[in-house]
């Protein structure tokens, strides 16, 4: 059988619990064709990059599926339809990823490194004394000239 990486983009709005349903039922069909959901990693509520049907943000879910093609595309046929799911793809892979993906290996490290939430936003600290009065190329001023 072939492996594939299922994602989707549930809607803000939606509780955990209600993005867990989602992902079981997702479980369901590929179970129901034969095939097998190898794991399930939720990755949380993130900001999109832009907004997808009046969405800012959306729960990232994804499922690591062993199965023929024909569950695929039943998969992404009753995921089209659900209006819960604003975004889906589906990849095809030569090998499923053991451990935690790579969105949870980056979550995790900005946790356990202290970073998040370090930033000032400013950015103004490393700046050093600036002549704010010299902004015609570089020339001298004349005083007297006025």
């Amino acid at each position: 059988m072939a492996l594939y990486e299922h994602v989707f983009l549930a809607r803000q709005d939606l509780a955990q619990a209600q993005v867990d349903a989602l992902a079981e039922a997702a479980t369901r069909i590929v179970e129901e064709g034969k095939g097998k959901v190898v794991k399930t990693e939720t990755w949380g509520l993130r900001s999109l990059a832009y907004r997808i049907a009046k969405n800012r943000k959306a729960h990232y879910v994804m499922l690591q599926i062993d199965g023929p093609a024909g569950v695929v595309a039943e998969l992404e046929r009753q995921t089209a339809i659900n209006e819960d799911i604003i975004r889906y793809m589906t990849i095809r892979v030569d090998a499923l990823e053991e451990g935690p993906s790579a969105m949870m290996r980056r979550s995790d490290r900005g946790d356990r490194d202290g970073r998040r939430g370090d930033r000032d936003g400013g950015g103004r600290e490393g700046r050093g004394d600036r002549d704010r009065g010299d902004r015609d190329g570089g020339r001298p001023r004349d005083r007297d000239a006025a």
